[in-house]
């Protein structure tokens, strides 16, 4: 099993910055890869950075160039950096940690990150 324990959501204006830190229960080099989702109110949950155990990234579309997703190996922690935030980023934001074979799939507890105008 693997705990994930998100913080640093909150409230930033249009064009600022936060920095979520997911925190897990075990080795990053024992995870297939980690990342961030996020489910704004209304839609589905959509997948935002994933970092794989080899430190290979990918992002959406709408984040690529403002956010940044990294690690610190040492602390078993994951970072998502986002800059340049919008009102469409207004959403629960999810850690994901994916493990196996058998491939299981664990989450956050969420965040709630809110971009105001």
């Amino acid at each position: 099993q693997v705990q994930l324990v998100e913080s640093g959501g909150g409230l930033v204006q249009a064009g600022g910055s936060l920095r979520l830190s997911c925190a897990a229960s075990r080795s990053l080099f024992s995870l297939n890869a980690m990342g961030w989702y996020r489910q704004a109110p209304g839609k589905q949950r959509e997948l935002v950075a994933t970092i794989t155990v080899i430190g290979s990234t990918n992002y959406a579309d709408s984040v690529t160039g403002r956010f940044t997703i990294f690690r610190d190996v040492a602390k078993n922690t994951v970072y998502l950096q986002m800059n340049s935030l919008k009102l469409e980023d207004t959403a629960v934001y999810y850690c994901a940690a994916d493990v196996g074979p058998p491939l299981v799939h664990y989450w956050g507890q969420g965040t709630q990150v809110t971009v105001s105008s």
